[in-house]
């Protein structure tokens, strides 16, 4: 790595340091110097060195794992184009990457009063609520919370979850066939047990994602709150002038 000189703040120095040795010598997911080695190497002190990785971070050339360190974060990931029908396993294989679905928590519940407005129920309807962690490679990527009307899928397991992507469960073991999903999403920070999840720290940047998704008779048959990090995904809209 380059040297720290005197001519410029030291915060700004290593910025540009690590931004051209993650640029130039390393590869995706390599591991940087932890905080102690960048302090004694550059003489520089531990808050420094913390706030330089954290603007890394926000600037989606790095990522933390609690615990573990700093890491190169992929600078080629391909964009999902929400004009498209999105499936996670289908996006990471075609990158290359291993993905895995982790159910967190599968349970009947009652809908509250936001769920019923945004699934056009009633409050106190049954619902089944679900949590899966989505990985690529080992690495968490995305969050998931779904709520699914028990009417429409009375017989739905957690295993049938663990085998079979969701998508392909509604249309083919139920014969709901999907009309459109509607998706909204805007910036947002991690909040302390999504940031757990997905093992980033607590107020690092995240897209925050809601879902809608709407049978052919334009019943809602899926409502989906989904947290992704940041440093992890990219988002594209296609625009077509008629």
């Amino acid at each position: 790595m380059g040297a720290i000189s005197r001519k410029q703040p030291l915060y700004d120095q290593l910025v540009d340091i690590l931004r051209d040795k993650i640029a130039n010598e390393l590869k995706p997911n390599d591991q940087l110097p932890s905080e102690r080695e960048l302090t004694e190497r550059y003489g520089l002190s531990r808050t420094t060195v913390r706030l330089a990785l954290q603007e890394l971070e926000s600037l989606g050339l790095v990522y933390r794992r609690h615990g573990k360190g700093t890491f190169v974060a992929a600078q080629d990931t391909q964009a999902t184009n929400l004009t498209q029908t999105y499936s996670f396993t289908d996006q990471m294989r075609r990158m290359g990457r291993v993905p895995k679905t982790t159910i967190l928590e599968f349970q009947p519940i009652e809908a509250n009063k936001y769920l019923a407005m945004r699934m056009n129920m009633h409050i106190g309807d049954k619902l089944f609520r679900m949590k899966r962690l989505r990985a690529a490679d080992g690495i968490p990527m995305m969050l998931e919370r779904t709520y699914l009307p028990m009417r429409n899928f009375m017989a739905l397991t957690r295993d049938q979850l663990e085998h079979a992507a969701l998508y392909e469960i509604i249309e083919r073991d139920y014969h709901e066939k999907i009309r459109v999903a509607e998706e909204e999403f805007f910036a947002s920070i991690a909040r302390p047990e999504d940031a757990h999840h997905l093992g980033i720290k607590e107020g690092a940047p995240v897209l925050d994602l809601v879902r809608t998704t709407y049978s052919d008779h334009n019943d809602v048959i899926e409502f989906t709150l989904s947290v992704a990090r940041a440093d992890q995904f990219k988002y594209k809209i296609s625009h077509y002038r008629s």
